[in-house]
């Protein structure tokens, strides 16, 4: 069986002491890709050293991550261009909208992650690659700009929203991502969701090295965990892990551009 971490954060510093060996953990439960997303301008060094040491298997999606709009300067996002050309990225991100982390009245600094987010939108289109997105209490506005570029693709990585917002951004092209949480069975909403879905709209991520599964509580997570999310859901949905495996695998190879190892 094949998968693919859609969702990682390869490139922390959680992962310094051991990143040879997480990778050949992934490797060895089949894990043949991984999607290594970033999160601020200062780190996009460190991610491209860290994809052009692991290629084939890592591979490298730049962007400005909404939650760290302190550390943004305007220069960045002109340089993210330029970056995502030389650097053969296969997506832009990590990018997006989180107001969970902001007073409900800051309307400023709202409109601040919004510009952020839509020129990042823009840039993907001009550049014919996939966006991968983070949106928290903000799923309706991220659903609007994304309407506004039909020509635009790309996930919403761990995915939190209702059935409808999910269909409407599968309408528009866009796949879901889901992780550790899925395997909470105090998650219904979150396990509905990939009981019910179109398994050809859904993505394998872990996020790592944060929002571990059940079985790893509290630990580190890592890409080679994937393997309890794809039985979560082959268990919730009642088919077999190797036709989960072979349809994200598929979904990822045609967001990302990805080549098949078979």
């Amino acid at each position: 069986m094949q998968f693919i971490d859609s969702h990682t954060h390869l490139d922390f510093s959680d992962f310094d002491s051991d990143r040879e060996d997480v990778i050949k953990r992934a490797l060895k439960f089949g894990i043949s890709d991984l999607i290594v997303s970033a999160t601020t301008a200062k780190g996009w060094g460190k991610l491209a050293n860290v994809v052009a040491k692991h290629q084939p298997h890592c591979h490298a999606a730049y962007g400005l991550h909404p939650m760290f709009m302190a550390d943004y300067q305007s220069h960045q996002l002109e340089q993210l261009p330029l970056f995502l050309k030389k650097s053969h990225a296969v997506a832009v991100g990590e990018i997006g909208l989180d107001y969970s982390i902001l007073n409900y009245h800051d309307e400023k600094a709202k409109n601040n992650q919004l510009d952020l987010f839509i020129t990042q939108l823009e840039i993907a289109v001009s550049l014919d690659l996939p966006v991968i997105i983070h949106a928290r209490k903000s799923l309706d506005i991220v659903l609007r700009e994304v309407r506004r570029l039909p020509k635009l693709c790309g996930s919403v990585h761990c995915f939190s929203g209702s059935i409808q917002q999910a269909e409407q951004l599968i309408e528009c092209g866009f796949y879901l991502g889901f992780g550790g949480p899925i395997t909470y069975t105090r998650a219904t909403k979150l396990r509905k969701l990939v009981e019910v879905l179109p398994l050809a709209a859904l993505l394998l991520e872990t996020d790592s090295p944060d929002q571990p599964d059940a079985s790893h509580y509290k630990m580190r997570n890592e890409p080679a965990f994937i393997i309890k999310v794809a039985k979560t859901i082959a268990e919730l949905r009642n088919i077999s892990i190797q036709e989960v495996a072979q349809v994200t695998s598929y979904n990822a190879q045609q967001l990302f551009g990805l080549k098949s190892t078979k």
